[in-house]
């Protein structure tokens, strides 16, 4: 079913309940990376330009404990949220009672407000996690439409997606909207030929992915640590390489159910180490004895990037290597500029891993859609339905 977005809503003189992803890394009280602050600001400035009264809200971590408190409030976020609007912005501490309800009453068309961290009602029992029904309720009667564009939690059934969303007229903000019609699409209803590329250390973070990528893709190429598991189900030689015994007869069934389809790496960059310190060498096949493969290696990327060529849509999830060590960025590197350089084609990053490598290398422009979620896309990749875009409001 097509889903509400924000512009199908009457926002004049309404509250309107904004739940965002707001989950940012903080060090000591400073936001380091504000990325997802500047996602949810084409949904904020839309609510503002129709007369709307913004209320936002999210989470910021894990909070167990009141001592996880420290640190995990939403305060810096709403004066960092000021900045980019070039405006105030009403930070409330709480997460209930009389002193936000009466600070909502006061707000006039335009306005935005913040308040407190969802996840401080997890400390007395994970009211915001387990989806309290009463939370919910609660939440949703602080204003009179919803829109969720947090797509980074739409995996979750919570008291601030779901709960709120059962309880209120829900749509789609712009950000959430993008997700939907990018990464459902893809799955879906892809333009072909259609080339997904998964990386990443283990194949039972991806076993879901790929079974259904490979029911939906024209091919389907491996990188990353999970290589080694193949190879072992393949009986080549991986030397100290990263192994899941425990998945092997898992890859056997997929190299066999994939065919042609499944395209593995040919040759690696290893190390008798997992160090940038210890000399590399590169292997086709068989990795020695005393080596563990880091990366995937110059023929596999000039492969990659030969099967990559004529796609007309491309879904990259997970890294090829241990990018964050030089000697072993280079797959990723490759890996990145061919689909950035790809004309006429859709190409969209799952979030994670390969989303901080494309904006780190410089390519993020060159993409069309960088999805925020990590786990969010991979469950949408798997084919999973996610209870945060199922509890938006059909058109």
């Amino acid at each position: 079913m097509v889903k509400k977005v924000v512009t199908d809503l009457d926002l004049k003189g309404k509250k309107v309940l904004v739940r965002a992803d707001f989950n940012v890394p903080m060090k000591d009280g400073v936001i380091t990376n504000d990325n997802r602050i500047q996602a949810a600001l084409p949904t904020i400035q839309y609510v503002i330009e129709q007369g709307g009264k913004v209320i936002l809200f999210s989470h910021l971590g894990k909070v167990k404990t009141e001592e996880d408190k420290a640190g995990k409030s939403l305060r810096p976020i709403a004066e960092r949220l000021g900045e980019l609007l070039k405006k105030d912005v009403t930070f409330v501490p709480e997460t209930r009672g009389e002193k936000l309800e009466n600070a909502i009453d006061q707000l006039n068309a335009g306005d935005v407000l913040v308040f407190e961290n969802t996840r401080f009602e997890d400390v007395d029992g994970k009211k915001e996690s387990k989806n309290d029904p009463e939370l919910g309720k609660y939440w949703a009667s602080l204003g009179d439409v919803f829109v969720n564009d947090a797509f980074g939690t739409a995996h979750r059934a919570h008291a601030s997606n779901v709960g709120v969303a059962s309880n209120l007229e829900t749509a789609a903000g712009f950000l959430m909207d993008k997700e939907i019609k990018f990464i459902g699409g893809a799955v879906d209803e892809p333009k072909r030929p259609f080339v997904a590329i998964l990386g990443g250390a283990k194949v039972s973070d991806k076993i879901g992915v790929i079974e259904n990528l490979l029911s939906k893709a024209d091919k389907v190429l491996i990188g990353g640590g999970m290589t080694y598991t193949f190879y072992a189900a393949k009986g080549i030689e991986i030397g100290k390489s990263l192994v899941e015994e425990d998945k092997i007869e898992l890859a056997k069934s997929l190299i066999e159910k994939g065919g042609d389809k499944l395209i593995l790496p040919i040759d690696s960059i290893t190390s008798p180490e997992f160090s940038n310190d210890t000399p590399t060498e590169i292997h086709e096949g068989a990795v020695p004895a005393d080596q563990m493969g880091l990366d995937i290696g110059p023929k596999t990327t000039a492969l990659f990037t030969k099967e990559l060529q004529g796609a007309k849509t491309v879904v990259w999830n997970g890294p090829m290597g241990v990018f964050e060590m030089s000697n072993f960025a280079e797959g990723t590197i490759g890996v990145c500029e061919a689909i950035a350089n790809l004309t006429e084609a859709t190409t969209i990053i799952g979030g994670g891993d390969s989303a901080a490598a494309a904006m780190e290398l410089g390519f993020a422009e060159q993409f069309t859609h960088i999805s925020t979620g990590g786990g969010a896309s991979l469950e949408y990749l798997e084919g999973k339905e996610l209870p945060g875009v199922s509890s938006i409001s059909n058109k």
